[in-house]
């Protein structure tokens, strides 16, 4: 198959795999579409919202369309590294034997990620850049494809670890999961008030997956967007030449190359997603909120003036 036919049986997959997540999912089509881009993209992303918003749901649903092992870590504060990378324990034979982890699969859900100490996030996070994991000095490769979906609730604070800047940036989206509309929690009541059971199919495979992977990676890119994605994030830096003055104000700290590289590969899937087989700079615009809104620092000015993330990053935009 040519990657052309490739891009256009993900378009095809891309609708029945939305259909299938929303026969169990109501409304929420913009978070739905950011997890698919960040899965389809080799990204992981965070869903912060406050509990009751169907976060571990949705996580849990994807995986069961995509066909994919799905494994759910609750994050504690006594939660250890070994307990979620795995440990090595004597056997009969008297021989150390590496016992294998929930991380060893192909989907990650980690609940409340900002409930454990920072030694398990890294953990964690070494996973996510590295797709494989180190105990005893043994290196052990991940299973592909490999995603770390997060969540977070931005209300409690007592007894969290907030994540450094440094960890955040590992994530490919910060997803913000709102509340329902009347008409969206109204059916949500109805559908989950009954005993009704509902089966999903499995739409893709992990093999899809990956082939679908790979040829998003060659979509052709203009120069145009390649500049376009570089000069937005280099706008965010306070120092960098043409930085707007909402930057100057109310910024510490801008992105970093990294967040150049996400616009790039999620406008790429973006514009895929779409039946277009190279992106445009709506396509850059389109991923730019989640994909910038972790990365920046704003500082106490823009605190006290009520300017939130979203609002700078849209007078940049």
């Amino acid at each position: 198959m040519s990657d052309k036919e490739v891009l256009d049986e993900l378009v095809i997959k891309y609708k029945d795999l939305k259909n299938e997540i929303h026969k169990v999912i109501v409304g929420q089509d913009e978070v739905v579409d950011q997890v698919l881009i960040s899965i389809f993209s080799r990204g992981h992303c965070l869903l912060v919202g406050v509990p009751g918003l169907a976060k571990t749901l949705l996580v849990n649903t994807i995986s069961d369309c995509l066909g994919l092992s799905f494994n759910r870590i609750q994050f504690t504060p006594d939660l250890m590294p070994s307990d979620i990378i795995g440990s090595e324990v004597l056997d009969e034979q008297r021989n150390f034997k590496f016992i294998k982890g929930p991380l060893f699969s192909n989907i990650i859900l980690a609940d409340e990620i900002n409930r454990t100490p920072p030694k398990t996030q890294s953990a964690l996070l070494e996973a996510m850049q590295e797709k494989a994991v180190t105990a005893s000095g043994n290196n052990y490769k991940l299973p592909e494809p490999f995603f770390v979906l997060a969540t977070q609730n931005p209300i409690e604070q007592e007894g969290t670890y907030p994540l450094p800047e440094a960890q955040l940036d590992r994530f490919m989206f910060n997803i913000f999961v709102d509340y329902p509309s009347f008409s969206e929690e109204l059916a949500i009541v109805k559908a989950t008030t009954s005993d009704e059971q509902i089966s999903l199919n499995q739409i893709l495979s992990g093999e899809d997956i990956l082939k679908f992977q790979n040829s998003i990676r060659k979509m052709p890119v203009a120069d145009n967007v390649l500049e376009y994605a570089v000069k937005l994030v280099g706008k965010t830096r306070i120092n960098s030449e043409g930085a707007p003055k909402v930057t100057q104000e109310f910024i510490t700290w801008g992105a970093g190359p990294r967040a150049s590289q996400y616009l790039i590969v999620g406008a790429k899937c973006h514009a895929a997603l779409r039946g277009k087989y190279s992106p445009d700079i709506e396509d850059v615009k389109a991923v730019a909120m989640p994909i910038l809104r972790h990365r920046l620092v704003r500082n106490y000015r823009a605190e006290a003036e009520g300017y939130t993330m979203e609002k700078i990053i849209e007078s940049i935009l």
